[in-house]
């Protein structure tokens, strides 16, 4: 396994949990503060899975979306947010992300469920 996981998140230390925990899990891992930093990656490489924080300081994960999703055509997308809502969930899965996790994210749930969503993609 070296399927390869974009972090998008302007919390730091959410960045470093997540990374330490996909990579201790076998994946490789690069991270992004912003969307635009998120947006120059994505043009440069394929990401097997992309972790899109709702709340960026530059945009919101939905836009971020729109933007890249030329690009994330096989690409699991997992949107994760702070502020639940049903209208953001809807429009989110709308917009074709995979999977929504609701902040506090347990790690396991995490790690069980880009397992899942990557062994649908490959399937």
């Amino acid at each position: 396994m070296n399927e390869v996981v974009l972090i998008v998140d302007d919390d730091i230390s959410i960045l470093r949990t997540f990374s330490k925990l996909l990579q201790k899990a076998g994946y490789v891992t690069e991270t992004a503060e912003t969307g635009k930093e998120a947006i120059e990656k994505i043009s440069k490489r394929f990401y097997d899975v992309v972790l899109i924080d709702f709340r960026l300081p530059d945009m919101d994960g939905t836009n971020l979306l729109e933007k890249i999703s030329d690009h994330l055509i096989s690409s699991v997308k997992i949107m994760i947010t702070g502020f639940a809502s049903l209208d953001l969930g809807a429009k989110a899965l709308d917009m074709g992300i995979d999977a929504y996790l609701v902040k506090p994210v347990s790690p396991s749930d995490l790690l069980s469920l880009i397992s899942e969503k990557l062994k649908r993609k490959t399937s």
